[in-house]
């Protein structure tokens, strides 16, 4: 049985963070409703047409939800939430613009009062006090506010994330957070309110270069693809044309990169490269003698080089070898979901499953769930097509 069967999960949401932390809790057997704008919805939908026609970003976060379509600036609407909380929900997600839950009276104060036990997440960009409380956030912001921006790129242009770091970490710290919360609900009845800020959840990504430039320490320069601490770590050009993605965490695989690929033992005890340190202090000589060493080497023979001495190497994959990655294809990790063009791929969560398969459902078209979780509420075939005249739903 998938650990998360008959929780309720509520979920006002749009975008990435929350949507990104309710999909797993569906994942998990979770029943999710997702609560969206009549006739527009999250606005994620209409982010790209990539995947046949709907948007790339909401389909990988909205899988196995049920699409419950309110104006909940209507009365009516309002007390169908209320009722659908009241009766329904384990747990309440939602981030809407600073604020706007709390008018809704969807606040943890408001809920607790009539649900003790209700667990109530909200997401921001910075959380619900402080200067910053009201400032729109978006991921590109958030990650120039947590420094991410600041230590990413090359030494001209500093660079984002491509995907978007700041929603994720957010949605997997809510994640996380409300696990915890039905753990200690379960072992004590009480409900709990969590607070997620992208802000926090990216600035906790950020730890090492954070403490590498304590007490006013340069921090890590902006060095592209390569590791701004730890050298050789990178890409490196052989003489085919082909990159290759390299990386050495001690003195060992320094020796044994030195005797066996570079093929210059000597290079081990030269003083110059004698730490880790040193390495980096001297990295642009020592990127002119490894690019030397592999212009007249293939790609290919200098990955062979490089396993035969248990030095770490990667390809630079592009998204279509990713999607026939043979690890991927050997691992079983593909498998499909519906959505409302028809069958797609989607990865397997990251994990075994061994016992309870996750859930993969179909990503819900707009509403698509209206009318079936109205009848749960006693909403007659008439009265819901009323709330339809109306605007309600």
């Amino acid at each position: 049985m998938q650990p998360l069967k008959g929780i309720t999960v509520v979920t006002l949401e749009h975008a990435i963070a929350a949507p990104f932390a309710t999909r797993q809790l569906a994942d998990l057997g979770a029943r999710v409703i997702k609560v969206e704008r009549p006739g527009v919805g999250d606005f994620a939908r209409g982010y790209d047409t990539r995947v046949r026609g709907i948007a790339s970003h909401f389909v990988w976060t909205n899988r196995s939800k049920e699409s419950l379509t309110l104006d909940v600036k209507h009365p009516e609407a309002q007390r169908i939430l209320q009722t659908i909380i009241t009766e329904q929900a384990d747990v309440v997600v939602q981030n809407l613009a600073p604020g706007a839950a709390a008018r809704l009276g969807l606040s943890y104060a408001d809920l607790k009062a009539v649900k003790p036990d209700i667990i109530v997440c909200d997401i921001s960009g910075y959380g619900d006090n402080g200067p910053y409380r009201d400032k729109k956030a978006y991921d590109l912001l958030i990650q120039s506010e947590a420094g991410f921006v600041s230590v990413t790129g090359t030494e001209d242009t500093p660079s984002k994330a491509g995907p978007s770091i700041a929603d994720i970490a957010a949605g997997m710290y809510a994640y996380t957070n409300i696990l915890a919360a039905l753990l200690h609900r379960q072992q004590t009845g009480e409900g709990q309110h969590i607070d997620i800020s992208m802000l926090e959840a990216l600035t906790e990504w950020m730890g090492y270069p954070l403490y590498y430039s304590l007490d006013g320490a340069e921090p890590p320069k902006r060095t592209g693809a390569s590791h701004a601490t730890i050298y050789p770590y990178g890409p490196f050009p052989a003489g085919d044309g082909k990159t290759v993605m390299l990386g050495l965490q001690n003195e060992r695989e320094w020796k044994a990169f030195c005797t066996h690929v570079l093929m210059q033992p000597e290079l081990a005890d030269d003083p110059r490269y004698a730490s880790n340190p040193k390495r980096v202090a001297a990295r642009a000589e020592l990127y002119r003698t490894i690019v030397e060493a592999f212009a007249g080497l293939t790609g290919a023979e200098v990955v062979q080089r490089l396993e035969a001495a248990q030095i770490a190497n990667a390809q630079v994959n592009t998204m279509a070898e990713v999607w026939a990655h043979p690890q991927l294809q050997a691992r079983g990790r593909w498998t499909t979901v519906e959505t409302s063009v028809g069958t797609v791929p989607a990865l397997t969560p990251p994990g075994s499953w061994s016992l309870s398969p996750p859930r993969m459902q179909a990503v819900p078209s707009l509403g698509e769930h209206t009318a079936a979780i109205l009848r749960e509420l006693g909403y007659s075939d008439a009265a819901v097509a009323a709330l339809r005249e109306q605007g309600v739903v």
